[in-house]
């Protein structure tokens, strides 16, 4: 075990209470409800830009390459047919996650995304799903180590390691042929299913810390314990104003953003430590947690939903933040809130799944979106690209890009 010592940032019901879904420079420009489509075959979410341990999005001989969740759009599936026999896609969409399956993009353009197919070939990845990590480019030989997480059963963060090749006509992956399971919630520290059927751990991110060089991981989790067995104290509170000290069922959520850490650079071998942060009280979701390093401070992402807010709190889906100085923290929440970017009221629900990368850049994908008769579109494919500027501890929107735009911050020429 590490000698780091550390004590958890508390994300408190007090600085929850400040998230403010009207704040123009921490909201999501609107999608249009006319966006296109990536595919009309597969329906994709969570994309996984390549990228090295430090956070840099390659190209690879000039190709850029994402990663994503990916299920087949089942439109001739009688099982999807609304009592009119038209193919209900909600429906659909809905049932997703159960069949997700990493598959892989590549461009020219770092937009103009062309389907590459599986990343793993049926039977390979021992559980029926497979859920949302990181794909790390290792070197310039092409060697890649895919994190992600192994669902159903249980849930377990794996990698899977492989390579990419390039030709002047697009892009190959080979060899992610042998799973190699990392390790799972502990019950010590993280919540376990024993302990809670609907527990959350997931989403390893991997890093190598600018500072003292070492290995790390980021994933999402729950504080361990059973189900509503948790207290909120006064430091979970916060400093809140009369009339917010009735928390409900607060204490069923009890979201973290969980650390581990490698023995050595290969990544074979982990250590689970505390969490980083926190949010007992305020949220049960801290997905997909990832980190940007800039101006020598530490910038440290996660994604949450409206409705996986505590009793007596809300929040828009979309990112937030936490700012530090060290590794360990403490974090001070993002805008006095911990909001960094949020879904318009009027969209609440238009994107998902956000990744915050070192040039801030935002990329998401599009859940559904209001339409002019009442009702919604579904998406299943890319959202525009949001530029947000990172100043000390607070953050504001600036710009929008186009559907899916993910430029490569550096290529990489293969050996």
């Amino acid at each position: 075990m590490t000698n780091l010592n550390y004590t958890p940032t508390i994300w408190t019901r007090a600085d929850a209470l400040k998230v403010n879904e009207n704040d123009p420079t921490t909201t999501q420009p609107l999608v249009s409800a006319d966006f296109p489509v990536m595919s009309e075959d597969v329906f994709i979410w969570d994309t996984m830009p390549l990228r090295t341990f430090d956070g840099t999005i390659v190209s690879v001989d000039g190709w850029s390459v994402i990663f994503t969740l990916t299920a087949q759009r089942n439109t001739n599936n009688s099982e999807y047919l609304d009592a009119e026999g038209n193919y209900d896609i909600t429906s659909d969409w809905t049932d997703r996650h159960g069949r997700a399956k990493i598959c892989f993009w590549y461009s020219r353009t770092g937009k103009d995304w062309i389907f590459g197919g599986r990343v793993m070939a049926e039977g390979v990845s021992p559980t029926t799903r497979e859920w949302a990590g990181t794909p790390i480019l290792l070197n310039d030989d092409g060697d890649i180590d895919l994190y992600y997480t192994c669902v159903t059963p249980g849930a377990t963060i794996a990698k899977v390691k492989g390579k990419i090749q390039t030709s002047d006509d697009g892009v190959t992956l080979s060899d992610f042929n042998e799973v190699k399971s990392l390790f799972s919630a502990d019950g010590v520290i993280y919540q376990t299913e024993s302990q809670n059927p609907y527990w959350n751990f997931r989403d390893p991110s991997p890093f190598i810390d600018p500072i003292d060089g070492k290995l790390y991981m980021l994933f999402e989790g729950n504080v361990a314990g059973d189900a509503g067995s948790h207290v909120i104290t006064k430091k979970e509170m916060g400093v809140v104003p009369p009339g917010h000290q009735d928390i409900g069922n607060a204490n069923t959520k009890i979201g973290c953003i969980g650390m581990a850490v490698a023995k050595d650079l290969s990544g074979d071998e982990w250590d689970i430590l505390p969490p980083l942060v926190t949010a007992v009280g305020v949220n049960d979701q801290t997905e997909r947690p990832h980190f940007v390093f800039q101006d020598g401070k530490y910038y440290l992402f996660t994604i949450s939903h409206k409705y996986t807010y505590a009793d007596g709190l809300t929040g828009p889906d979309g990112v937030y933040g936490f700012f530090g100085d060290n590794l360990t923290g403490p974090y001070s929440p993002m805008n006095g809130s911990g909001l960094v970017l949020g879904n318009p009221p009027s969209q609440p629900f238009q994107t998902y799944s956000h990744c915050v990368m070192p040039n801030g850049l935002v990329t998401s994908f599009i859940d559904n979106v209001p339409t002019s008769d009442g009702g919604y579109r579904i998406g299943g494919t890319e959202a525009p690209t949001v530029k947000i500027v990172l100043t000390g501890d607070r953050s504001y929107v600036q710009r929008v890009f186009d559907y899916g735009y993910i430029p490569p911050m550096k290529n990489i020429i293969l050996n």
